[in-house]
């Protein structure tokens, strides 16, 4: 899908790359913050949602690759929900990240992008979420061991958390299914 610029975008590398991989306007952003205030994890952002999309069609690329905000992004979509321009905001902060890793820029909140892997290790190897492997991996890739023990303890003994992953043999379809959008698309 071609994406095409409207006056009010600058022309750049950067917002060429970051729209077409999105594959969404941003330039119908009008300004209306509706995406800000509906952001369930903007009080831990350094912009809001709104001024990413504003700095994406300004190309100012340093911003925004640079930023907290495109880690801390949950993709929970609330804010495309709330957007009455139908902006697929999840979608640019994802390519924007995208890029950011592409052009070898370290994640502004690293904790955030090893959370991101070792999600998708879990779902690529067990056809779902498994709680215990995520917070393994993430312990591992962050050398965080203690932070929110007594809350795991707790989970544990209410039975939130299974040693053993559910499901387990969906792991293969679903890696299967991931090998092959790799091959098509380069994704993942």
């Amino acid at each position: 899908m071609e994406i095409q610029l409207s006056r009010d975008v600058i022309e750049s590398p950067f917002v060429n790359e970051v729209l077409g991989e999105a594959k969404s306007l941003v330039n119908n952003c009008y300004q209306c913050r509706k995406c800000a205030a509906g952001c369930p994890v903007a009080y831990e952002m350094d912009y809001t949602p709104a001024e990413i999309m504003h700095a994406v069609r300004l190309g100012q690329k340093d911003l925004v690759l640079g930023s907290k905000t495109i880690w801390i992004c949950a993709a929970c979509k609330t804010c495309s929900t709330r957007c009455p321009q139908d902006v697929e905001i999840v979608k640019i902060m994802d390519a924007a990240r995208r890029v950011a890793l592409r052009e070898g820029i370290k994640p502004k909140v690293p904790e955030a992008a090893a959370f991101y892997r070792s999600a998708l290790f879990t779902v690529k190897n067990f056809g779902r979420l498994y709680e215990i492997g995520l917070i393994g991996r993430l312990k591992l890739a962050t050398r965080d061991f203690f932070k929110d023990i007594g809350l795991g303890l707790t989970m544990f003994r209410k039975g939130k958390l299974s040693l053993l992953p559910s499901g387990w043999r969906r792991g293969f379809r679903v890696r299967t299914i991931l090998n092959r959008i790799k091959n098509e698309e380069g994704a993942i």
